[in-house]
């Protein structure tokens, strides 16, 4: 199971009325951390397959998101749980750290 691809257009029905947990990684193609944290926000679209959707969100190509979520840095990961930001992780981190957060909303 790849990240899915979240966008303004998709992002209410994605993400804000999803069923499942939503973990949303908010990037850009020319930051070095993104690039650091891509492999694990795949093995966590993996890992929880069926518990969590997991997906990315381009914050150049989707300005009104990032703004809206008052995303200021990236990579930002935002853990929605019934349409709300439940944790919030900032910079590059180990994968520990996305585990120990994932716990609170499954």
């Amino acid at each position: 199971m790849k990240p899915l691809i979240f966008t303004d257009a998709n992002f209410e029905a994605e993400v804000v009325n999803s069923d499942l947990p939503v973990l949303v990684d908010l990037w850009a193609i020319w930051c070095g951390p993104c690039k650091m944290i891509g492999p694990i926000v795949e093995e966590l679209a993996e890992e929880y397959d069926g518990k969590l959707k997991v997906g990315k969100l381009d914050v150049d190509a989707n300005q009104q998101t990032a703004i809206k979520y008052g995303v200021r840095s990236i990579p930002t990961v935002l853990i929605f749980k019934n349409g709300e930001v439940k944790e919030t992780i900032i910079g590059a981190v180990p994968k520990s750290v996305f585990v120990e957060k994932l716990k609170s909303v499954l």
